[in-house]
């Protein structure tokens, strides 16, 4: 395996220069191909156009972009002349933007358009080393005005690849011999996680971090030369990020779409892939989108869907306790299970198949005709969800990662998965379970997941403070969730530790920063916020009971007990009004980070129950104790 991302880059193009490398939208909605020659050369021609401009090796590079064939070309370009690149998405707020742009000390930014130019020009005066802004788009004329008073280089990406040929000719090999300078341990990419929901970490990711996981994901997921990957995610986002450099290494084609479901099923049937990787949410939507046709077809379609869903959920259940593909925590005793079971599996086949040729192939078909496997990945993939895509006979493997792993620490192989699981560790990677005191548990008992190996991140940028906390002395990776590994050692997650939410749609959230504004309120003593591998955020609110009686009195409000007022119309209103007055755009919150809806609690927060010693909320008792509050702020 070569030793940076460039020359993996240039090995592919060297054995596959005419075979599609990336395929992007055009202007008449058709897909348009760029080979791995284009590709690699592009990526040449603007490390080279960055030298042009001064960029050193060392240098960081903020990439401020969404999804598009120049993200990849650029980043293929930086990586070469030993720059950094420090990514983020165009929903960056200007906090966002201030603190990773600053903090990273860029003096190059690449914007995708107007809109992110003008974020960035409009906090200039905190990012005294920016010098130059390259864009993909060309930006309104206020914008250049602007840059110009400002003093600030605004430059065409197309530009900076002319300026890159003509380097290239009076420079004969130079981007060349930047590119063979490269090591394993070179930092490529400081990618900032939590952004403006809690205090940002740059995490420093080495060549060698992904790369290391070339080798297995290849075998687990394999894309054959010339095959296609449908990518909707966010590149910046570490796990799409990695998913790319995977379909690369093997000569496969990235796919730009949208996780949009018109579109993305659009797609499907324009480009036929063998791939998609996507946060759950994706996947989830695509299950609603079906069932969702399906009721509204209603009448003996339907009925007939139901039938053979739920027959072949329940043949999928029987053959996976025959066949030994859940996760187990202890003796199987499958010599009994044989005789009771395998009557019914051998009875129910023959109507799955039915199922399949009369519902589920045609379900399969949208599809397209060569696709192959689904990644999850990038928050918790929903068993319900899980278990119907598995009976239909569409597989959908599920992963586990993190930013500070590059992301990948395990996942599901395509050929044999395991339901219930995320896999076992990949190659050049070992986990352990330990409990609070750090002891190591073993198999089959909870406790935190540590990682260690070749995927671990070099550190925080510029944080040693916050690198020590999650690392140990011996270099294992404190991940913050909580982890029981099965008998043959398949990592099965069972929550966290740490405070940060994972939505389902992969966004990353902080709950301190929301509670904390959330008790802003004069009618709010205490608020949690919820939502682990949920749609979007919900809160625990312990209400100010003395301010809300008050309320009530200025108001001229009448009740009968104060139970009763606590539940009534009139409180549920003003709470509802308090949060979207508190929570909102104009408060510096994003809407996934928007609280939709919450539960009033009865009783005040007690040290030694709710609370720690020191006050503190204690996340994973409050997990237990409102379990039931907590389901039904999530139901549907």
């Amino acid at each position: 395996m070569e030793q940076t991302l460039p020359k993996l880059l240039r090995h592919s193009a060297e054995l596959y220069p005419d075979v599609a490398a990336q395929y992007y939208r055009n202007a008449s909605n058709e897909f348009d191909p760029v080979t791995y020659l284009q590709l690699f050369q592009l990526g040449l021609d603007f490390g080279a156009g960055l030298l042009s401009l001064g960029v050193q090796r060392g240098d960081r590079i903020g990439i401020i972009s969404d999804n598009r064939k120049e993200w990849q070309q650029s980043d293929l370009g930086i990586l070469a002349i030993g720059a950094i690149d420090v990514p983020r998405g165009c929903d960056a707020t200007l906090k966002d933007l201030q603190y990773i742009l600053s903090f990273a000390e860029c003096t190059f930014v690449i914007a995708e358009n107007t809109s992110q130019i003008k974020k960035i020009l409009s906090i200039k005066d905190q990012l005294p080393d920016l010098k130059t802004i390259i864009y993909y788009t060309d930006p309104a004329q206020s914008e250049i005005d602007e840059a110009q008073k400002l003093s600030i280089q605004l430059i065409n990406f197309t530009e900076v690849l002319d300026k890159g040929k003509i380097y290239r000719v009076e420079h004969e090999n130079v981007v060349e011999q930047e590119l063979e300078k490269g090591q394993k341990d070179d930092v490529c990419a400081i990618i900032f996680t939590s952004g403006t929901t809690g205090t940002p970490k740059g995490v420093m990711l080495s060549h060698g971090n992904f790369i290391t996981q070339l080798d297995e994901l290849q075998e687990r997921i394999y894309i054959n030369p010339g095959e296609r990957a449908l990518c909707v995610l966010p590149v910046w986002h570490v796990f799409e990020r990695l998913c790319e450099y995977v379909i690369l290494s093997q000569g496969g084609a990235i796919c730009y779409s949208r996780p949009v479901a018109s579109i993305l099923l659009g797609d499907f049937k324009k480009l036929n892939p063998q791939l998609m990787p996507a946060v759950p949410r994706v996947f989830e939507a695509l299950y609603e989108g079906i069932d969702r046709t399906m009721r509204k077809t209603g009448g003996i379609v339907f009925a007939l869907y139901k039938f053979f869903v739920k027959i072949a959920i329940v043949h999928s259940r029987i053959d996976r306790k025959l066949f030994r593909k859940n996760a187990l925590f202890g003796p199987d005793y499958i010599g009994f299970w044989w005789p009771v079971l395998v009557l019914p599996w051998l009875l129910l086949y023959p109507l799955k198949l039915l199922g399949d040729g009369l519902v589920f192939s045609k379900i399969k078909a949208k599809l397209g005709t060569n696709f192959r496997v689904g990644i999850s990945g990038g928050g918790k993939y929903p068993a319900v969800v899980d278990e119907f895509f598995w009976a239909i006979g569409v597989t959908i493997v599920e992963g586990y990662g993190m930013t500070e792993t590059a992301p990948v620490v395990c996942v599901r192989p395509t050929a044999c998965p395991v339901f219930g699981t995320q896999g076992t560790a990949i190659r050049g990677v070992q986990v352990r379970v330990v409990d609070e005191n750090g002891m190591v548990l073993g198999r089959c008992k909870k406790g935190v997941l540590q990682v260690k190996g070749g995927t671990v991140m070099k550190g925080y940028y510029k944080q040693d403070d916050l690198t020590k906390k999650v690392m140990t002395i011996d270099g294992w990776l404190d991940t913050g969730d909580l982890a029981i590994l099965t008998i043959h050692d398949e990592i099965c997650l069972r929550g966290r530790m740490k405070d940060t939410i994972v939505l389902r749609g992969g966004e990353n959230v902080e709950p301190l920063p929301i509670e904390m504004k959330l008790s802003e309120s004069r009618f709010i003593q205490t608020a949690v916020v919820v939502g682990q591998d949920q749609r979007y955020l919900a809160a625990l609110i312990v209400p100010q009971k003395t301010e809300v009686i008050e309320w009530a009195q200025e108001n001229g409000i009448v009740y009968d007990t104060e139970d009763n007022f606590m539940l009534s119309d009139d409180v549920k209103k003003l709470f509802e009004s308090e949060i979207s007055n508190l929570i909102n755009g104009q408060t510096g919150f994003r809407m996934f980070e928007r609280i939709n809806k919450f539960v009033l609690l009865k009783k005040e927060f007690e040290v030694g129950v709710e609370l720690s010693a020191k006050q503190e909320i204690m996340r994973y008792r409050i997990n237990d104790i409102y379990k039931k509050e907590i389901e039904q702020l999530f139901k549907e």
